[in-house]
């Protein structure tokens, strides 16, 4: 059965679309929403943050943390480290590009959502 049309969550829709759509245009990484999920979690979440952790935040397995974490590192949208206090735990790195990227997600979602234009993005 469809769900009724309701304004506010089409308007929503429609920025996730066109940030979406901006994201896969533009020449820079292409992620899943699995791995753009970790990296906004990591990004937007204080404090540290473990796979362990990652996994209990988002519901999903350690391993899909893992290999979402793999990308991300591939990318240098963030990376993995010994944590020095617990050398069986690993604790994920914000980079510089990965604020380079959250800065630019930022400027794309809100020229989608009818802010100013994002500029500096290629």
């Amino acid at each position: 059965m469809a769900t009724p049309p309701n304004p506010a969550t089409d308007a929503l829709l429609g920025v996730l679309r066109e940030t979406t759509v901006a994201l896969v245009r533009r020449d820079g990484p292409d992620l899943s929403a699995r791995q753009l999920g970790v990296f906004l979690t990591c990004y937007l979440n204080e404090g540290a943050h473990t796979v362990r952790g990652l996994a209990a935040d988002l519901n999903v397995s350690k391993p899909a943390i893992t290999r979402a974490l793999d990308r991300l590192g591939e990318l240098d949208l963030a990376r993995r480290k010994v944590d020095p206090m617990d050398r069986r735990s690993v604790l994920v790195q914000r980079t510089l590009k990965g604020s380079a990227f959250l800065r630019d997600l930022r400027a794309i979602l809100t020229e989608a959502s009818g802010g100013k234009p994002a500029r500096g993005r290629g």
